[in-house]
């Protein structure tokens, strides 16, 4: 059995918008991407993808890198550090998404702070 592992930063950050915007259930029903740039390009330093938001108000903005998908939040998470598909940075407000799989990850991050 052949096992993918998703570990390009713009295609990681398309499956989490995919995940948000498809996702009609919960708090999720709200979160909107927006100000996307489909054509973004990403950067060491991490490249601005698109913004979320929930009833128009900021939940966070996403960066994409060469390898990962970035979820910088408006405020912090609660999110077990400890992780493997999952880096936790500056005291919680940053989520950063090593693989395609990680994704489900982040959209659990983002539904807990609309919760």
């Amino acid at each position: 059995m052949v096992e993918d592992r998703i570990t390009d930063g713009k295609r990681i950050g398309q499956l989490l918008a995919s995940e948000l915007t498809g996702l009609e259930r919960g708090p999720l029903g709200a979160v909107s991407v927006v100000d996307a740039d489909p054509d973004v390009e990403p950067t060491d330093d991490g490249a601005f993808a698109y913004r979320i938001e929930a009833e128009g108000e900021p939940v966070g903005t996403v960066f994409v890198t060469v390898t990962t998908a970035r979820l910088e939040l408006d405020g912090q998470t609660a999110l077990d550090p400890q992780r493997d598909d999952v880096t936790v940075e500056n005291d919680g407000t940053v989520a950063v998404a090593h693989s395609g799989a990680a994704v489900k990850t982040l959209v659990d991050v983002v539904a807990e702070k609309l919760t």
